[in-house]
């Protein structure tokens, strides 16, 4: 999430100070000196004015804690002076800096072809990407080793765009023979379940002339799916006609799939059984993020034959809105074995079992479960009936552990770049420095990042542990007082109110969303400034937004207002809160539904992971403050079947803070 300059606090944590003082390998100085001349040396070396970059850099003292960027800024000018580069990698090895110019210059060698070098280099690389992985393929393949002939050939498989470095390898793998023209038509129909129509254009260029879709037919199939199917160059029996009217059936599909079904069902008997399946799934996906009533039967007609595991799942959240359990089973039972491995199918897999009469193998699946401490291991915990409000055991680490993590030095760099505000790059250097840390260590750093205010550090580290843990620093509780007060006021519980802070912004106040929320409640300014005119407030600025006093007040009253709106549901005003109050309407049923399948079948992928985390961070803090023990399914409760039909797409939502959005509703 990118951050807006937060208001300086006037102080720092004694760890901040120290390293302030002390340089990276000890040296004493001040960073106060010379953090406006790393400032223009990073503003410099962006903007390759290497004069100006020079002389701010000749001022940065060698030994101290940030000097490691001068150096690579230095590297990173000249991708091709390799020995430079080289020693870089020798000198400042294992750290996030080395990764970001390894992969850079991986990058630049592979344009150059320089294939033993390459192959010498690449296996350091920690988190390679999609372009140095077909890099390493054509590299292997120069080099007259072809044992990875699978891995290269695997990559085709999909309808995502590539990068341009896997264009020579896709074209040398058709050349060979490896890939085929069906191999083609197979990728072409991954790019139209993807909705790509770029991809699918470029990949039909595998296809032989006479037997692809035209360009232009794939534009107007995509643009206008209704006209294409009732066009005159329609002609289902021509395959590529066919695979276009299937992407403009699966287009139609998501605003009208009555539609969409209507137009299909003449053309059926010239379908052969696979396609008429394949469509069927298709049809049934849309119907599915639309909460349509003929989702579940569409699948069924399907018969779980060559559905992904996205489809699969939508067909499992159709199923349970549908109160259908053997539909449920038989869904998730197709999944992948990696998909049927997630917390959410083994929850609702256990569910199904049960609710099936198998209640010895709803157990073995949901006791292991209820050991994991998210969302689901609370309600597969509650599911088998354990009692609930025990206290939480926190592993306390020691203050020696906490100073021994202050001296690592990627930690030590986050921590100074955090103090310039340069938020992205501290991040990146916190990130890479715990990554293979201990139980012990991740506590420690959890603790170091907690006494310097940086929230969100402390609980992302925390949550990390494996077996060791301390959820009083998983959810911590700064700003209490501010929250404490306006949840009181506005009639709030003080658990369900933390929550929602918690993953809105981690408690960072200056935190920013990329679509303008701003502050610990991510409050967008449309939002504050119809809270402000309600409340009375004269001469509100957004810029007050950021302060942690008006934000929690609005963010407050708005979630009071939202929860009155909708019948004082919480998980209604959690998702309001997130994709808008018109969209949480129109998300419920004409009959009640138990919340856990209202959440689950949210139809945006944010707002449905948004509020599982929300109502199971709830839960968390009630026990952190002593509040009576609730269980998560009765916080989730039974949502009241809407009275009237749903409101129209799109229209009134005052509190849009989504940022990605799944499916058609």
């Amino acid at each position: 999430m990118p951050y807006v300059h937060a208001k300086k606090q006037g102080h720092h944590s004694i760890v901040a100070v120290l390293i302030f003082l002390t340089g990276f390998y000890g040296s004493t100085f001040a960073v106060a000196d010379f953090d406006k001349d790393f400032l223009t040396a990073r503003e410099s070396s962006a903007s390759r004015d290497i004069k100006r970059f020079e002389q701010a850099a000749g001022k940065i003292p060698a030994d101290s804690v940030l000097y490691p960027y001068v150096a690579y800024w230095r590297a990173a000018r000249n991708l091709d002076d390799d020995a430079a580069i080289a020693d870089f990698l020798v000198n400042y090895p294992d750290s996030w800096l080395a990764e970001r110019l390894r992969s850079d210059w991986l990058k630049d060698l592979g344009r150059r072809e320089l294939w033993p070098a390459y192959l010498s280099e690449f296996p350091k690389l920690i988190k390679p990407e999609a372009t140095h992985l077909c890099l390493a393929r054509r590299a292997e393949v120069a080099m007259g080793d072809q044992r990875k002939l699978k891995e290269a050939i695997a990559m085709w498989f999909t309808g995502k765009d590539m990068p341009s470095a896997c264009m020579p390898l896709f074209s040398w793998l058709i050349v060979q023979g490896y890939l085929t023209e069906e191999d083609a038509w197979k990728r072409l129909r991954l790019a139209f379940d993807a909705g790509n129509p770029g991809v699918a254009k470029s990949v039909s260029s595998a296809i032989h002339q006479d037997r692809r879709p035209q360009s232009s037919w794939i534009d107007r199939a995509y643009r206008d799916p209704a006209a294409w199917l009732s066009s005159e160059h329609m002609n289902w029996g021509l395959r590529p006609h066919r695979e276009l009217g299937f992407f403009a059936l699966s287009r139609l599909a998501k605003t009208d799939s009555v539609n969409a079904a209507r137009l299909l069902q003449p053309v059926l008997p010239s379908l052969g059984m696979p396609d008429q399946k394949y469509v069927w799934g298709l049809l049934g996906f849309e119907a599915a993020r639309n909460h349509e009533p003929q989702a579940v039967p569409w699948f069924e007609l399907n018969g779980g034959e060559g559905l992904s595991d996205a489809q699969r799942e939508w067909w499992t959240r159709a199923a349970l809105r549908a109160g259908n359990w053997q539909s449920v089973q038989r869904a998730i039972q197709g999944m992948s074995e990696e998909a049927r491995s997630e917390p959410t199918w083994r929850y609702w897999l256990g569910r199904a079992l049960k609710a099936n009469g198998q209640t010895m193998a709803a157990n073995q699946i949901l006791a292991p479960l209820s050991r994991e401490h998210h969302y689901y291991g609370q309600l597969a915990e509650e599911e088998l009936g354990t009692v609930i409000g025990t206290q939480t055991i926190n592993f306390k680490v020691s203050g020696d552990e906490v100073d021994a993590i202050s001296r690592d030095p990627g930690i030590a760099r986050a921590l100074a770049l955090k103090v310039m505000e340069l938020r992205t790059d501290a991040n990146n250097e916190w990130n890479w420095a715990i990554r293979n840390m201990s139980d012990r260590q991740l506590l420690a750093a959890a603790e170091l990042a907690r006494r310097n205010d940086w929230y969100d550090r402390a609980i992302n580290t925390a949550e990390k542990t494996r077996d060791l843990h301390d959820f009083d620093l998983r959810f911590i509780s700064p700003y209490r007082e501010l929250a404490s007060k306006e949840a009181r006021e506005n009639g709030l519980d003080e658990a369900w109110v933390f929550g929602l802070i918690r993953q809105e912004s981690r408690f960072i106040n200056a935190a920013r969303s990329n679509v303008g929320a701003s502050g610990l409640m991510q409050i967008m300014p449309a939002t504050g400034r119809w809270i402000a005119n309600r409340l009375g407030i004269g001469g509100f600025k957004t810029s007050s937004l950021s302060e942690p006093e008006t934000n929690i007040k609005f963010g407050s009253y708005y979630l009071r207002h939202v929860q009155d709106s909708l019948d004082g549901h919480p998980v209604l005003a959690t998702a309001a809160y997130n994709a808008g109050p018109r969209r949480a309407q129109r998300w419920r049923d004409s009959k009640p539904m138990e919340g856990a399948i209202y959440v689950e079948s949210i139809p945006f992928t944010e707002t449905r992971l948004y509020v599982k985390k929300v109502m199971s961070n709830a839960m968390y803090y009630a026990r952190r403050f002593g509040q009576p023990s609730v269980l998560l399914r009765d916080r989730l409760g039974t949502i009241p079947g809407r009275a009237e039909p749903p409101p129209p797409k799109d229209e009134g939502d005052k509190q849009p803070t989504l940022e990605s959005e799944e499916g058609g509703s």
